[in-house]
């Protein structure tokens, strides 16, 4: 029994020395500490052997920001307050120098939709605006010590090659936002395939479309929308592919997409009153042939000539009231009537480019309301402009043919991959 109690107590004091020694990190002191192993130097296995680390005293981390970026566009009417303040500069000297300098008289030039770029202090204080000037050159703004100075980087003009794809659900414009292809790269697609698809009539839902655009850059920041350098457009399951070359578009094969003459004199306008043999007209009230096509617009919407050609008329004449009328290759005509105005310096004789503006909308002469009457005439005969089989431009000539071949291969390569994506934006 004794030798039991004796064996309990030992048990207890070493419990409550590990209890002991367990506590001591919580007090800033590691404790190590070891059971001996038995050995033939007879060192008592009971005893504990003790030593005490000082543990390293621990830094706090301090975050390593201390300025900030941030972009804004110029609005129209804005004072250099207003761009500061949505730019989160809080800096009455950078305020002062921005509105007073004639360093900074670039920045107080900016056009409305320039984009400018600040950094801050984590205060607001300035520390650097950047922006492009009227030449695309680089402008830097930067604080040096307590005063701020202006530099210039001559413009490093770059020009990227960009894809967009994209499916028509309710409108062709519709469909080039969702797919975040540019407005100005929209324009484009429709006029590339303007001779071979009606985008009044034959649009329909399901379409599918894809271009491959440049976007050029200066320094970095985004200067404008280049020119698409190759497209495809699928219209009710019927490809048109187009590639630039040249300073105009073709097929694949080398024939020109460009028509010699355009579908619409007005891209994207409704069409009030289309071409037939008998139309009750709404300001005779009769029945009479209506031997052209009607495309309602607002009064002063452009009017572009639909071919390049020469001035034959240009003044009022009968229910036309103020009219154009084009003659191009000898046995092709187009009439342009009920303008509200000419295009200024319009003469007889005049050559006129395709696609080039000629008068504005309007609603004169013998009409219910404003809109543009439009013929085509092929030997002084009136012809449906929406149906009739226009005429192409010359093909890719034969001494550039090879040149021509490379290119079209490379970019059909290209549309073949895209066309088997399901991307609706693909860089």
């Amino acid at each position: 029994m004794l030798t039991q109690n004796l064996l309990s107590k030992e048990r207890k004091m070493k419990l409550r020395w590990f209890v002991t020694l367990s506590t001591v990190p919580l007090l800033g002191v590691v404790t190590a500490f070891g059971l001996v192993p038995q050995s033939e130097f007879n060192i008592d296995t009971n005893k504990l052997a003790v030593e005490s680390v000082v543990l390293p005293k621990v830094t706090p981390t301090t975050s390593s920001i201390t300025s900030f970026w941030h972009s804004e566009r110029v609005k129209r009417g804005d004072t250099v307050t207003d761009v500061l303040r949505r730019l989160g500069v809080a800096d009455n000297a950078a305020s002062s120098y921005l509105r007073t300098a004639s360093a900074a008289e670039s920045f107080r030039s900016l056009d409305g939709g320039s984009e400018v770029q600040a950094e801050t202090d984590t205060n607001g204080n300035l520390v650097s605006l950047r922006y492009l000037d009227s030449s695309n050159a680089q402008v830097i703004i930067e604080k040096q010590g307590a005063e701020f100075t202006t530099r210039k980087l001559p413009a490093a003009l770059e020009k990227r090659l960009f894809v967009r794809t994209g499916e028509v659900k309710t409108s062709l414009y519709a469909a080039t936002d969702a797919a975040g292809l540019p407005e100005a790269a929209a324009n484009q697609l429709i006029e590339i395939f303007n001779g071979d698809i009606d985008f009044h009539h034959d649009l329909k839902r399901g379409d599918k479309f894809t271009a491959v655009y440049e976007m050029t850059y200066s320094n970095g920041a985004l200067v404008s929308t280049g020119r698409i350098q190759a497209a495809e457009f699928i219209n009710q399951g019927q490809s048109y592919r187009a590639i630039y070359f040249n300073g105009d578009y073709y097929t694949p094969e080398g024939k020109s997409v460009r028509k010699a003459f355009l579908r619409s004199p007005i891209p994207f306008s409704r069409i009030s009153s289309g071409f037939t043999t008998a139309r009750f007209h709404p300001v005779l009230n009769k029945w009479r042939a209506h031997k052209g096509v009607d495309f309602a617009a607002p009064i002063g919407t452009a009017v572009r000539a639909t071919s390049d050609g020469v001035v034959a008329f240009v003044g009022k004449q009968n229910g036309y009231g103020n009219v154009v009328m084009l003659s191009h290759q000898g046995r092709y005509t187009t009439v342009y009537g009920h303008l509200s105005r000419f295009a200024k310096g319009l003469r007889k004789g005049q050559r006129i480019s395709q696609g080039e503006i000629i008068a504005n909308v309007g609603m004169t002469g013998v009409t219910s309301g404003p809109h543009l009457h439009y013929e085509f005439k092929v030997d002084g005969v009136q012809r449906d402009p929406l149906r009739v089989a226009m005429p192409n431009a010359m093909p890719v000539s034969n001494s550039r043919k090879n040149e021509f071949d490379a290119l079209a291969d490379n970019f059909n390569s290209r549309l073949n991959l895209l066309r088997n994506t399901n991307l609706a934006k693909v860089d």
